[in-house]
C-alpha cells in the first residue's frame, strides 16, 4: 500500500508583516556563509553581492572579471534572498554576459526572491518579462501565491491565481492545489477552505485538494476537529471513496486524535474507512500507538496492529514496535513484549538501544531475571549500551537474587560505558560478592575499583576487613589498605 499520492508543492517562507523585508529580517535567509566549500567562483560573487550597494553592484561584478556560468547564476540567486536589490543587479549582469541564456529557474528565483522580500511591483514586472519569453510556469505562481500569503495579502494571491490564464498558465486543479497549500501553511485553512467553495465554480478538486486541507486541519492541532469533519464529509461527496487517497485519511484521524475522546473518534472513522478498503498511512498508526501507550490501552493498540500488518501491507518500523513494547511493558505483560522483540527482524525492523533497554527494565523489575540475561546478552552483543539506570537495577537485583556472575556482568558493561556515578553499584558490588561467600572476587574488585579512583566507603571496607579476619586472611586487608592510601 501506498504512503501518499499527493503531490509536493512549493514552500515558501517569509515574515507575515506586508511591507519590504528589513534588515534585521535578513538573517531568515540562508547566506552563501553558512554553506561549506563552495566553489570560489560562487563565493567570490555572492560576497560582492552581500558588501556592494545596489547602485554599484554591475560595476564592481564587471570589474570583477569574473566570468559566469548558467549554473552558476542559479547558485548565486539561491544564496542571495537577502540582498534583493544586489540579487537583480547580479542577474541582469549575468543575462548580458551569457548573451540572455538565462535559465527558467533563475528567472523563477528573481520573481521569488522579489516576492519574498515584498517588491510586488517588481516581481510582476519580472513576471511580465517571463511571459513575453514564454517562460512562466506553475512554478512561477506558485511562488508568487506563497508570497503574497506570507505576507498577509490573501486577496493578492487569489487575485494572481485567478488572473494566471491571462499569461498563458492552465489554471487547474494542480495550480488551485498549489494556492491552497500556500494558504494553509500560513495556518490559514479556513480561508482555504472558503475560497475552495468558490474555486469548485470552474475547478474539480481532487484527493490532493482534500488531503492539502487535511494536513492543514492537523497542523492546527484540537481547534482543526470541526474542519476536518466538514472537509472529510465534503470530500466523501466530491470524490467518493479512494484507497488511493492515503494522505487524507492519515492527515484526518491524526487530527480526530488530538481532539477530545481522540481514539474513539478516530476508531469510528476509521472502521468507515476499513469497511471501504481504504486505509491511513503509517503515520497514523504511529500516532495512535502512541496515543495507546498514553492511556494504557492495550485492547486498541491491538485492534490497530492487526489492521496495520494484516490488511494495508505496511511494514511497521522500530520506532512502532518500540511503542508496542512499552506499552506491553508498562501493563506488566513482558512475555508479549518479548515476542513483539523476536518477531521484529521477520518483519524488516531491527531493534534499537531504546527497544533492549525498555524490555531490560521492566524485565528486572519484574524480578524475571532468565529473560533479563538473555536481553542484556543480545544488546551487548548487537552494541547497544544499557541505560546506567537499568545496570544499577540489575546488579542489586542480581545479587539479591543469588547471580553473582551476572551481576559482575553488568558491572563490567558500567565500567565500559560510563566514569561517573558509580560509587553506589561498586559498593553494593563489592558487598555482595561478600555475603555471598565469594570474599576472594570481593577484594578483587575493591582493588580493581580503587585503582579506578571509585571510592570505597569506610562502611563497606569495615565488612570485609570482618569476613577476612574470620577467614584469617589479614593480610588481604592490610593489601587492600595499601592501595587505597597509594591511590
Amino acid at each position: 500500500m501506498k504512503e501518499s499520492r499527493k503531490r509536493g508543492y512549493p514552500s515558501p517562507s517569509s515574515p507575515s508583516s506586508a511591507s519590504p523585508i528589513s534588515n534585521n529580517k535578513r538573517s531568515n535567509f540562508t547566506s552563501f556563509q553558512d554553506i561549506p566549500n563552495l566553489p570560489s567562483n560562487t563565493k567570490s560573487l555572492c560576497h560582492i553581492i552581500a558588501t556592494t550597494p545596489s547602485l554599484s553592484v554591475e560595476q564592481t561584478l564587471q570589474d570583477s572579471g569574473i566570468s559566469v556560468t548558467a549554473q552558476e547564476v542559479e547558485i548565486v540567486l539561491k544564496l542571495s534572498y537577502g540582498f534583493p536589490g544586489q540579487a537583480v543587479k547580479f542577474f541582469r549582469w549575468s543575462a548580458h554576459q551569457l548573451n540572455h541564456n538565462l535559465t527558467p529557474y533563475s528567472w523563477n528565483l528573481v520573481v521569488d526572491i522579489l516576492g519574498k522580500n515584498r517588491f510586488f511591483d517588481a516581481m510582476w514586472d519580472a513576471i511580465k518579462s517571463m511571459n513575453i519569453k514564454g517562460l512562466l510556469s506553475l512554478a512561477t505562481f506558485a511562488s508568487v501565491f506563497g508570497s503574497y500569503v506570507a505576507a498577509g495579502r490573501l486577496r493578492e494571491a487569489i487575485m494572481a491565481f485567478e488572473v494566471m490564464e491571462n499569461y498563458g498558465c492552465v489554471r487547474d486543479v494542480v495550480a488551485l492545489n498549489s494556492l491552497l497549500s500556500a494558504i494553509c501553511r500560513d495556518g490559514r485553512t479556513i480561508d482555504a477552505c472558503d475560497y475552495l467553495q468558490i474555486a469548485k465554480n470552474f475547478v474539480r478538486p481532487d484527493a490532493d485538494t482534500y488531503a492539502i486541507l487535511m494536513e492543514g486541519w492537523e497542523s492546527e492541532g484540537e481547534k482543526g476537529v470541526v474542519g476536518a469533519k466538514e472537509s472529510f464529509a465534503e470530500m466523501v461527496i466530491e470524490i467518493g471513496w479512494d484507497p488511493v487517497n492515503v494522505a487524507a485519511y492519515d492527515s484526518f484521524l491524526c487530527t480526530l486524535i488530538k481532539g477530545p475522546d481522540g481514539l474513539l473518534e478516530a476508531i469510528k472513522f476509521f472502521d468507515s474507512m476499513r469497511d471501504r478498503s481504504c486505509y491511513p498511512g503509517m503515520r497514523f498508526f504511529k500516532v495512535a500507538m502512541d496515543e495507546c501507550v498514553k492511556q494504557r490501552d492495550v485492547r486498541t493498540a491491538e485492534f490497530f496492529w492487526e489492521v496495520m500488518v494484516g490488511k494495508t501491507g505496511l511494514q511497521p518500523t522500530t520506532q512502532i514496535y518500540n511503542s508496542m513494547i512499552a506499552l506491553y511493558c508498562y501493563c506488566s505483560d513482558t512475555d508479549a513484549a518479548r515476542r513483539m522483540l523476536d518477531e521484529m527482524v521477520y518483519r524488516g525492523a531491527f531493534p534499537d538501544v531504546l527497544t533492549y533497554n525498555l524490555l531490560f527494565q521492566f524485565l528486572i523489575k519484574g524480578r524475571k531475571l532468565r529473560e533479563a540475561s538473555a536481553v542484556f546478552v543480545e544488546m551487548v552483543k548487537n552494541e547497544c549500551v544499557p541505560d546506567q539506570a537499568n545496570c544499577d537495577a540489575a546488579v542489586r537485583v542480581y545479587l539479591d537474587n543469588a547471580d553473582p556472575f551476572m551481576a559482575m556482568k553488568v558491572w563490567k558493561c558500567l565500567l565500559e560505558n560510563y566514569d561517573k556515578d558509580l560509587e553506589r553499584t561498586a559498593n553494593l558490588l563489592v558487598l555482595g560478592l561478600r555475603d555471598q561467600n565469594r570474599l576472594p572476587e570481593a577484594v578483587k574488585y575493591a582493588e580493581d575499583m580503587i585503582g579506578r579512583g571509585i571510592k570505597i566507603s569506610s562502611s563497606t571496607l569495615s565488612k570485609l576487613r570482618q569476613s577476612l579476619l574470620k577467614e584469617r586472611k589479614e593480610f588481604m586487608y592490610e593489601e587492600l589498605l595499601r592501595k587505597l592510601k597509594s591511590n
